[in-house]
């Protein structure tokens, strides 16, 4: 029998640039496997939404006739490792395994304890609803500047103080957002960062 392909996401460590005390936020460990299983649709779901090509775009949310929350919605992984199930149930063969904890996803389903997610690649599957935590984080893309740090910065505008730098890949706590901006926590720091640089928030939600 052959073992489901594992996805290892980046974590986030320090380094510190020269002396002018700005640091750096760095990818630990390999991004997505690059080997994959092949993808089938999943069951019928009590509701099931199409995932989408871009979830930067907030959709139309329904309640989820499991837990009454918003469907779709984004969420985070609880555990550090976690299976992703064809469909709803431990009958379904393993699609492919999860080995990075509080990396974010979207539920974009949910059928009684199981809950169909997506990924930042676009790929879906069904995970036990105790795997995910409703705690939100982010993944630096920055996609804009080819994939180069992206400065943190002490307020929500660019003219502000920068305090740290992520690189693409890294996982950070997602704190607050407004307009064009939202706050990130990794590794004891803090700052503001440009909405279209991560991924895990649709484009028009706000929260404190």
């Amino acid at each position: 029998m052959s073992r489901p392909p594992c996805r290892n996401e980046a974590g986030a460590i320090l380094r510190r640039i020269g002396s002018a005390g700005v640091w750096l936020l760095l990818m630990s460990g390999a991004a997505h496997a690059q080997t994959k299983a092949a993808k089938a649709e999943p069951a019928p779901a009590t509701q099931l939404l199409p995932p989408g090509g871009d979830a930067s775009a907030q959709p139309k949310q329904l309640p989820g006739p499991a837990t009454g929350l918003p469907v779709p919605r984004f969420v985070s992984l609880k555990s550090g490792r976690i299976n992703v199930r064809r469909g709803p149930g431990d009958d379904y063969p393993i699609e492919w395994v999860f080995e990075k904890k509080g990396l974010p996803v979207e539920i974009t389903a949910e059928s009684d304890r199981w809950r169909r997610i997506r990924d930042r690649e676009g790929d879906i599957g069904w995970v036990w609803h105790s795997m995910l935590d409703g705690r939100r984080t982010a993944l630096i893309e920055n996609k804009a500047t080819g994939g180069q740090p992206v400065p943190l910065h002490a307020e929500p505008n660019a003219s502000s103080a920068i305090v740290a730098y992520a690189e693409p890949g890294v996982i950070a706590q997602l704190a607050a957002c407004k307009p064009g901006w939202c706050e990130l926590k990794a590794s004891g720091y803090e700052g503001w960062i440009e909405r279209p640089s991560i991924w895990g928030i649709y484009a028009n939600e706000n929260f404190e």
